[in-house]
């Protein structure tokens, strides 16, 4: 029993020693155990990485990031020489300043990719008066872009790239969409980088806002920034259901109600951009104003539905029908006029050279035109 018991503690005083030695010369041999400093419960390893968990929205996040590009443009500014800068006592005291040099002003916006090709939409206020743009793809690349055209009214645009083989964006369908339906606003937010928000349609068809000529909004709670403008609103499978274009702000940052354009109008607009080079609208040369109460009490008008024709450009298809200020369009086609924006939406849609049956309200008497419509130009919103 004595052998036994020396054995054993030969052994074990080895054992210590050699555990001693290795500890000092090579710790990174010992196996090593992270001390927590309190008992954390902590939720099992996933088996599928590429599974999302419920309620994600990165499989729609993967299919539309690489389809959004950074748009920065840079505009010339060339301000006046000042007279003083020639006095040579003004020069020795406050230097010889190059005033009268170009100056630039640079910008940034998103856009996206529509085509392989090279096709990109945007919004036209992000490359107005741009001397240069650059568009900045999803993997860092950069190439020079050239505008195809574009529609101030509508507050779109048409860029193109050199490029092959780039990443396009699937269409959604807009008409499907309702209102509390998730979407995501992809963009460059205050040029910090690419940013996906999230939020729901709040609202459909907005319009009255004041914001472009030709108003149908879709309106979301999204965070939607300065520099998100022309980026994608997508829906939950990634498909594009609207460019990002503006937000309701008194400060300059998101209050949760932003704007973007329908995919179903800016579609319609692109396609006529490409395919003629601009966007043909109807036009008939009047200017009209909304029926308020007292106007309609002023008038002895039965309600304040329809457009009151406030002015009549000369020699225009309104002039030569025999459309008079303060006629009240009631309806164009058929279809009932409520306000000046419906009216101009209505007419905008017509095709030029056609023929339309305008109803009006004339004093006390309703009158049928029939009305030739012409093409319309740029002009003010203000004026149909």
């Amino acid at each position: 029993m004595h052998r036994l018991w020396l054995i054993f503690a030969q052994t074990v005083t080895v054992a210590l020693a050699v555990l001693f030695v290795v500890s000092t010369l090579k710790p990174e041999w010992l196996p090593t155990r992270a001390k927590s400093v309190v008992a954390l419960q902590e939720a099992p390893a996933s088996t599928d990485s590429d599974t999302p968990p419920p309620g994600s929205y990165r499989e729609a996040a993967r299919a539309a990031l690489p389809t959004v590009v950074h748009i920065y443009t840079t505009q010339q500014i060339k301000q006046p020489r000042h007279p003083l800068f020639d006095d040579p006592i003004f020069r020795h005291f406050f230097g010889d300043r190059q005033d009268g040099q170009p100056r630039r002003n640079s910008g940034l916006g998103s856009g996206v990719i529509v085509s392989a090709s090279g096709y990109i939409l945007t919004n036209y206020h992000v490359i107005e008066a741009a001397d240069d743009i650059q568009v900045s793809l999803n993997d860092g690349k950069t190439y020079k872009a050239r505008i195809v055209g574009s529609d101030p009214e509508s507050d779109l645009a048409i860029l193109q790239i050199k490029a092959d083989r780039l990443p396009a964006i699937t269409f959604g369908q807009a008409d499907s969409l309702r209102v509390g339906d998730v979407v995501l606003a992809i963009g460059n937010p205050f040029g910090v980088g690419q940013t996906v928000t999230m939020g729901i349609v709040s609202a459909l068809g907005r319009s009255h806002l004041g914001i472009n000529t030709f108003e149908n909004f879709i309106q979301t709670d999204a965070a939607i920034n300065p520099g998100n403008s022309g980026g994608a609103l997508v829906d939950v499978h990634g498909n594009l259901v609207g460019i990002n274009t503006a937000i309701y702000s008194r400060t300059g940052g998101n209050h949760g109600i932003g704007f973007a354009i329908p995919i179903s109008s800016a579609r319609s607009i692109m396609e006529q951009i490409l395919q003629n080079g601009s966007v043909v609208r109807g036009w008939i040369g009047v200017e009209a104003q909304e029926i308020t109460h007292e106007l309609a009490e002023s008038f002895g008008l039965p309600d304040t539905e329809g457009a009151l024709i406030a002015g009549v450009v000369r020699g225009s298809p309104a002039d030569s029908a025999g459309i008079r200020p303060g006629d009240v369009l009631l309806a164009v086609n058929g279809s009932a006029v409520k306000d000046p924006q419906v009216m101009l939406d209505l007419i905008a849609a017509l095709k030029p050279e056609e023929k339309a049956a305008f109803r009006l309200r004339r004093d006390k008497t309703i009158v049928e035109l029939p009305v030739r419509i012409g093409k319309r130009p740029t002009m003010p919103r203000e004026r149909e």
